[in-house]
This record gives structure tokens, C-alpha cells and sequence, in this order.
């Protein structure tokens, strides 16, 4: 029997948790929809349930350790969460010294940006590269930044909130509360935000008509039928994508852009405008760097969280560097 690690990616609609081999492989996997608003002590429950279901499943002793991927801000250094804007209660709250008190395995302790890029260094889109930048595009924006071969953390381990980048002077208020953040603009929330206002005012769309939802996702819908106004939202979120892009490019230089999280499942719509801002507005040396869709989907976060578990007891850095290159 091969060793597994524990990968948990514990958010404010779900916490995931899965038994992950050494391949990046995922042997066992279970979810449930997190109490985000009980407070810690029930969600370090509901993370305990799933870790016994799991261990339920396989030899306790193949297991190596478990990996928390989690929203930030988090001081990965202390492990502390110091406000957790999705998850009641978490704002100065010792996570990994809990999560340790629960269980018998090594706990590490990663924001779930820099989790999901290394387990896209690992084991999907970034698999052998030396520099990427992962953005996952959902409720929010996020991300990770692989550089020269190694995950940077910077300060307390929270470098990489990269939604929270300003690209619009004194423009729409961010949940973070700054102003015109790419998380204000780009993320799911936002394009939903913008589809809703605009189809009010418009009398040739079918979005919004006769009491239909607009979300994301019926938005691509209707400009897949042909809608004008849903086909304009969806270059314009192509187009803010790109410009948040362009600026990740130009300070990190990357080898690839990696798009990940619910936006990403419409990628082959969006990449095309995208690349087109790319090829337009970034420096001559890096027109040539491309985007492409996560290969691991959702579970980018969870492989992640459980290939830091595997490595918990080696020089970090070092290590993901030869395993990267391996």
C-alpha cells in the first residue's frame, strides 16, 4: 500500500476533504456544505467528521499528515488566521494550533491561493515549470505565485492576495473595503453584479426576463444563443481578466498565466479575449506568455493542501523545487 496525505480545503460554501497519494492522485474524496456563520469550534467539527470518514477508508498509518487549505488573510507562520471574511469568528483565531490539538498527524496550514498554484506546480497545469502564476476567478479572486522554482509566501506567508491589486483608481468598493481592486471588477461576484445592472436598462437582452435569475452561468448561456448584451458582458470580463493579467505578467514573468475556480469552467470563451488584451497591452518580452485553464479544476486547492502534507517534514522550498523538476 502507497502512503496518502490528507488534503482538507475548507471554504465559506464548502469544506472539502480528500485522501490524496503521492502522485497527486485523489483515492477518497467527501464534502459538505461548511456552517460558515457557527463559529470555529463547529467548522473544526465538521473538519473532524470528514477527516474520520476518511481515515475510515484506509490504514490510519499510510496516512503522512494532513494539509489545510483555507481563505485568507492567514499567517501561515504563526498560524493564525487573522480575518477570514467568509467564516464567522475567525479573525485572530489560532487555526493550526486547534487543528493540531484534533489530530495525531503533522497539520500544515496554507492560504488557499498559494495551495491550489502548488498543486498545479505539482501535479496539473504547471507540472515541470519553473515560474507560473495561478488566479483562481470565482466569488472572489485569488492566487498563487511559483517563482524561479519556488512557492513565494513573502511576509507571515501571505504574499499572492492577487484580487486585491488595485485597477481602478477610486473605483467600486471591494468586499476587502479599498477601492477599485481586480476582486471589485473581475471576479464572479462582480460580472454577476454588472450582468444584473445592465440588463435592467436593457430592453434587447433576455437576461433577467420573465423573472428568470442572472447569474454567471445563464449569462454564458444567452450569449451562447446569440444574446448581444450577454456577449458583450462576457468580452468585457475577458477584457478586465486580461488587464489584471497583463499587470501579474509584467512583475512575476511567468512561464503561464493558470485560471482556475468557477469562472474557468467557461475558459474556452473567455481565453480568447484575454490573450487578445495580452497580445495588445503587455510588453513586447511577454506577449508570448499564454493562459490556460487549471488542470486539476476544483480540486487544485485540495491536491495542493495535501502534497504540502507529504512534504511537511523536508526543507519546503528545497523540496518542492526537486519534486517540481523530477
Amino acid at each position: 500500500m502507497h502512503q496518502v496525505a490528507i488534503g482538507i480545503d475548507l471554504g465559506g460554501t464548502q469544506v472539502r476533504a480528500a485522501l490524496v497519494d503521492e502522485r497527486g492522485n485523489i483515492v477518497a474524496r467527501i464534502e459538505e456544505q461548511t456552517e460558515a456563520h457557527a463559529g470555529p469550534e463547529r467548522v473544526l467539527s465538521q473538519i473532524s467528521g470528514l477527516v474520520e470518514s476518511l481515515l475510515a477508508t484506509t490504514k490510519p498509518s499510510l496516512v503522512v499528515g494532513i494539509g489545510v487549505s483555507t481563505p485568507g488573510p492567514i499567517d501561515t507562520v504563526s498560524g493564525v488566521a487573522r480575518d477570514i471574511p467568509t467564516l464567522s469568528g475567525f479573525a485572530d483565531f489560532p487555526l493550526k494550533a486547534e487543528l493540531q490539538r484534533q489530530f495525531a498527524f503533522p497539520v500544515c496550514l496554507e492560504n488557499d491561493g498559494i495551495a491550489a498554484a502548488i498543486g498545479e506546480w505539482q501535479f496539473g497545469a504547471g507540472r515541470g515549470l519553473a515560474n507560473l502564476v495561478y488566479v483562481t476567478v470565482s466569488t472572489g479572486i485569488g492566487g498563487g505565485i511559483i517563482a524561479d522554482g519556488r512557492v513565494l509566501r513573502g511576509r507571515k506567508g501571505m504574499a499572492a492576495h492577487v484580487g486585491h491589486m488595485s485597477v481602478m483608481p477610486n473605483g467600486e468598493i471591494c468586499p476587502c473595503g479599498n477601492k477599485g481592486c481586480f476582486e471589485a471588477y473581475g471576479s464572479g461576484t462582480a460580472f454577476t453584479k454588472r450582468a444584473r445592472a445592465r440588463a435592467a436598462d436593457s430592453h434587447e437582452t433576455r437576461l433577467g426576463k420573465n423573472g428568470t435569475t442572472i447569474d454567471s452561468r445563464n449569462v454564458f448561456t444567452a450569449g451562447r444563443g446569440g444574446d448581444f448584451l450577454a456577449n458583450l458582458l462576457i468580452d468585457e470580463e475577458a477584457e478586465i481578466l486580461g488587464r489584471g493579467f497583463v499587470s501579474l505578467i509584467h512583475i512575476f514573468s511567468p512561464d503561464v498565466v493558470i485560471m482556475g475556480g468557477g469562472l474557468s469552467q467557461e475558459f474556452d470563451r473567455l481565453k480568447p479575449g484575454i490573450q487578445g488584451y495580452i497580445a495588445r497591452w503587455a510588453m513586447p518580452a511577454f506577449k508570448d506568455v499564454t493562459v490556460v485553464r487549471a488542470a486539476l479544476g476544483q480540486n487544485s486547492g485540495l491536491v495542493g493542501a495535501a502534497a504540502l502534507a507529504f512534504l511537511a517534514d523536508r526543507p519546503s522550498e528545497e523540496t518542492l523545487a526537486l519534486v517540481a523538476h523530477r
